[in-house]
């Protein structure tokens, strides 16, 4: 290396090429740069960001990286200026030894488009080494006797420099017997030759020294010196002559060390010592002189170390004999290494973009590989494939990089994550396989919204639920993940409704539990119609509904109401009417009532509870039919009390209870008389009341009674003097139908009459309850009513015809 002086100039010759380095893209769409070796770490390259036409000079906004394999990385990315930097010192004598031009190429990943883009990096020589001689001190031996113009090889010197920094001149000492002769030969290397220019004596000088200066072109110039010592020996007269000026020989780079290569073999006719020759390497690189062994007796060449095709396939070398008089011969040697497929491929994720989204594009750019095979030939021919039957696929890109990209849209709910086997097989024999693993995630996105297992739902509860009851619980499943599963819910009214939604259920958010936010009545509320809807947290949010009927179960909690009798506000009882000659299955009163529950909580049945006397009245089991059982016999009581339960079929069962009391009289003063009877054991002052209310019902009753009479007589006065008393007694019973209208009109008054009237005997305030004729076509069939006449209205009927009988005669 040369020292730090000799590097005066290098700043303007590193701006120079800066200028020069940023050139267009060339060939291969390649960019294209160039830079001198020896620059410091972090001198300028290129302007990455505008040679790739990012828009923003910030790299690291783009994802641009260097994804070049193997050495040690030369360059680097600046991100604040978007400029290829040196990453350290580059020696171009390591990188390319003595190429004409020296090349480096990186590879520059552009992740947010996913390009690959391939950077080409000349790197240009400048003089910074000096030509180097193998040996510093060197003897020559030549004898006494040989001929003016003889030429002995002298050691080359290596430059590693090209071009002008290479070396250029060979220059020898002043002296009076040699001169220096340089050839150039085929390959253009620069050989120097002592020449003899005048005879030696021995006795006169035995030595000379002499001194060789080996210069380059470069600036500033470089060289080196070898001394030279030149010995006169004793005459001999022949010097060793090899069988073949070259030697070749292949031998395959996986022979173990040790192995003979070849035998060179020089002969000298001399006899004695003088035809003992000896061998040893004469020109040898540094590099080579380890790998082989030379055996300076037998001429034997063999392998010190193994070789390495991709290291080193040719090998180049000169063998010397020498014998006893110091006469010699050279030969060159070239071994060919050949190669075997002793590599396998190897497969380098160079970037990798994983999770990709799951609704990513075909096409879409998952991982940059690397392949590489460092055999030659079809040895290092790979072919790249992916195993199994998955959604991608490789397609090349520059230099031994591979795409590995979708062919079709991605599912995360069908498969999550994918075990992606890339295989690298080679064309040798045999073929060298290898394979490696990518793990590559699917991000989920937002593309199903929440499901509920059913179309509908049906949810009970029973009536008079406590409040914040749970009620019903839905669940819907969302096949995203994170935040897109994440579901909510929510109501809204499905039907009708008079309250708020709000005031009847409501929802937990998380978890879907209904809960009852009221107290429910069946006779109230049936049901309700609710709408659920679930939705997720994505973006943007999906949602589903689903409809819940919740039907209200009913409860018997309410208590059979009695509708007929209905019993005064005041707490009085009403008196039903029977005649004492009524025939068993005779219709007294009905019994109505209603339950406001439904089913068979609202089934009613009744039953006599308890009579005043036993087995006279039966009640219909189903219609709530009061009806005599027997008939009345002169030992029953006129007033009966009887008490009728109604009790409905719910489970507890729940009963209501009414007391009935029957006049049984055949006329209406029997029934006053009798009424007149009923006392209450309450208080004197109740009994005076109903005594009071009895006497003016009979005086108003006895008034009604005058009033008819008379009226039938007027009539009968009125009918008898316009016919002239042309009838006789016996055509009495015959008179027209007409003529009895009023009075059947009075006897059909009597009889509703005498069945509607009610009155109280046990209550402060007494009074008369006047019900609309339809209550007698309700609940007492009329065919009762025609069969079974007024007791009243008989005997008033019997009377009026003794009368006009009486009046015929």
């Amino acid at each position: 290396m040369a020292a730090p002086e000799n590097y005066g100039g290098r700043a303007e010759l590193v701006l120079l090429c800066a200028l020069l380095g940023a050139l267009g893209k060339a060939g291969r769409g390649q960019i294209h740069y160039t830079v001198p070796e020896e620059t410091d770490k972090g001198s300028f390259v290129g302007n990455i960001s505008k040679d790739l036409g990012l828009e923003s000079q910030e790299l690291s906004n783009h994802g641009v990286r260097i994804v070049s394999r193997g050495r040690t990385p030369l360059f680097a990315l600046n991100p604040r200026s978007g400029s290829l930097v040196t990453a350290g010192r580059i020696d171009r004598e390591e990188l390319c030894a003595q190429s004409a031009r020296c090349f480096v190429n990186i590879n520059i990943l552009v992740e947010d488009e996913g390009k690959l883009w391939g950077i080409e990096i000349e790197i240009t020589d400048i003089n910074d080494n000096n030509p180097k001689f193998q040996v510093e001190n060197l003897e020559v031996k030549i004898n006494e006797i040989a001929l003016p113009g003889t030429r002995y090889p002298l050691p080359e010197a290596v430059d590693p420099d090209v071009g002008l920094n290479s070396l250029q001149s060979y220059q020898l000492s002043p002296n009076n017997h040699f001169s220096l002769d340089v050839q150039t030969g085929d390959d253009g290397a620069v050989s120097p030759e002592l020449v003899l220019e005048r005879a030696l004596d021995r006795e006169e000088e035995a030595a000379h020294y002499l001194v060789l200066i080996a210069t380059d072109g470069g600036e500033p110039r470089r060289s080196s010196t070898v001394h030279i010592r030149v010995t006169v020996l004793d005459t001999n007269d022949n010097a060793p002559v090899f069988a073949q000026p070259i030697y070749r020989v292949k031998v395959p780079e996986n022979v173990p060390p040790g192995t003979r290569l070849l035998t060179v073999s020089a002969s000298d006719p001399d006899e004695g010592t003088n035809g003992e020759v000896a061998y040893k390497f004469w020109k040898i690189s540094e590099k080579q002189s380890p790998l082989f062994q030379l055996n300076e007796n037998t001429g034997e060449i063999s392998t010190a170390k193994s070789l390495d095709y991709e290291e080193c396939a040719f090998y180049d070398m000169e063998i010397q004999a020498e014998d006893v008089g110091a006469l010699l011969g050279r030969t060159k040697v070239l071994i060919s290494v050949e190669d075997v497929n002793d590599n396998t491929p190897e497969v380098t994720i160079t970037s990798l973009f994983s999770p990709v989204l799951e609704n990513a594009l075909p096409g879409t750019v998952i991982a940059f590989l690397n392949v590489h095979d460092r055999d030659s030939g079809k040895n290092g021919q790979v072919v790249c494939y992916t195993r199994d039957n998955l959604p991608f696929q490789l397609e090349k890109s520059i230099d031994n990089y591979y795409r590995l990209v979708t062919w079709k849209y991605l599912d995360r709910e069908k498969i999550s994550m994918y075990n992606i086997t890339v295989a690298a097989s080679d064309l040798g024999t045999p073929p060298l396989s290898t394979e490696i693993h990518i793990a590559l995630q699917v991000a989920d996105i937002n593309d199903n919204p929440p499901i509920f297992p059913h179309a509908s739902y049906s949810a009970y509860i029973l009536e008079n639920n406590p409040r914040g009851a749970s009620i019903f619980s839905v669940t819907a499943h969302d096949p995203d993940s994170g935040s897109n599963a994440q579901v909510t819910y929510s109501l809204t009214k499905g039907g009708s409704m008079v309250a708020p939604l709000s005031s009847y259920v409501s929802i937990n958010s998380d978890t879907g539990v209904l809960y009852a936010l009221h107290s429910f009545d069946y006779e109230q509320i049936q049901d309700l119609q609710l709408l659920v809807t679930a939705s997720d947290n994505g973006d943007p949010q999906l949602s589903s509904n689903v409809s819940l009927s919740l039907f209200i179960l009913d409860q018997n909690d309410n208590v059979p109401e009695i509708l007929y009798p209905m019993l005064p506000t005041d707490g009085s009882t009403g008196v039903e009417l029977a005649p004492r000659s009524a025939e068993p299955g005779y219709l007294v009163t009905k019994v109505v009532a209603i339950d406001r529950d439904s089913g068979q909580n609202a089934w009613l049945s009744y039953r006599l509870l308890k009579a005043s006397e036993p087995g006279l009245f039966t009640v219909g089991l189903h219609t709530g039919e009061v009806r005599t059982a027997r008939a009345l016999l002169d030992r029953d009581a006129l007033k009966q009390s009887l008490l009728v339960t109604v009790q409905d079929h719910g489970q507890p069962p729940l009963s209501a209870t009414v007391t009935l009391t029957v006049a049984m009289a055949d006329s209406i003063p029997d029934v006053l008389a009798d009424l007149g009877s009923i006392r209450t054991l309450t208080n004197s002052e109740d009994s005076d009341l109903t005594l009071y209310l009895v006497v003016a019902v009979a005086v108003v009753s006895c008034i009604f009674l005058a009033f008819v009479i008379m009226l039938l007589a007027l009539r009968l006065w009125r009918w008898h003097k316009s016919r002239l008393l042309q009838a006789s007694s016996g055509r009495l019973a015959g008179l027209p139908a007409s003529g009895f209208v009023g009075m059947d009109g009075v006897q059909a008054f009597l009889q509703t009459y005498s069945h509607e009237v009610s009155l109280t005997s046990d209550s402060q305030r007494s009074h008369m309850i006047f019900p609309q004729p339809n209550y007698a076509d309700m609940l007492i069939s009329q065919d009762s009513c025609e069969k079974n006449d007024s007791l009243l209205t008989s005997i008033d009927f019997h009377e009026c015809k003794d009368e006009a009988a009486s009046v015929q005669a």
